[in-house]
């Protein structure tokens, strides 16, 4: 037990290492809250638009340029992505977070599309018929007919894409970034003691994920409640 303590002791406080992982954490989640920010509002509005083709054909030109952007996103590696963005689009800059940021942001987005499509392809065609006779056009419609329903269809699947967008953050030590992941490695670079450094991240992102489960189950039984 004394020996453990002593572990505890040379990976945590001396030296003030718990500090990468603080500051590690912290980088963590604001990389993750933006670009969920960033893929939730492209994600939406990629959705609407390839609904909105499929639905009545309108927008092919978009569409085809959303199809396109979907297969280049979904078909190719975050990492990768993060890699182009950061040392080619990006070269010239050296804002790490900012480049993160837009590379998980637009990853994300490719997947938060095609799950709020889905979303919006399974409301059945009579709900857009009760909101013409209501005199909505269908922005009106989409707004406050389609998309509230589509989103309570949703909402796990999503739930689950942010969970997935949280732990793929942990690639940013690629380029250099001091997130969480590589804050615990950093400490175990320095005390040469793998277990316990990297246990600790592994308990972070657990906690952290429980955390946001916990979260969305509250918001799904608020969201049943209200439809009683």
């Amino acid at each position: 037990m004394d020996a453990f303590i002593g572990k505890l002791h040379q990976n945590f406080i001396e030296d003030n290492r718990w500090r990468y992982l603080a500051q590690g954490l912290g980088t963590t989640l604001l990389i993750t809250f933006l670009a969920v920010m960033l893929g939730v509002i492209l994600g939406f509005v990629i959705a609407i638009i390839r609904s909105t083709y499929e639905k009545n054909g309108n927008l092919k030109v978009l569409n085809v340029v959303c199809k396109i952007y979907l297969t280049v996103m979904r078909g190719t590696p975050v990492l990768v992505q993060l890699m182009i963005i950061y040392y080619v689009i990006f070269a010239s800059s050296n804002n790490k977070i900012l480049a993160a940021v837009i590379s998980f942001g637009l990853n994300s987005a490719a997947y938060v599309a095609e799950i709020v499509r889905s979303g919006i392809m399974s409301i059945d065609n009579g709900q857009f018929e009760a909101g013409r006779s209501l005199g909505f056009n269908y922005v009106q419609t989409m707004r406050y007919i389609v998309l509230p329903q589509a989103f309570k269809n949703v909402l796990p699947a999503l739930a689950n894409e942010f969970i997935v967008l949280l732990k793929e953050t942990s690639v940013c030590g690629f380029i250099g970034l001091i997130d969480l992941t590589r804050g615990g490695d950093i400490i175990r670079s320095v005390t040469w003691e793998a277990f316990i450094p990297l246990i600790a991240v592994a308990l972070i992102y657990l906690v952290l994920v429980m955390i946001l489960t916990a979260f969305v189950n509250k918001l799904e039984r608020r969201l049943r409640v209200n439809e009683r």
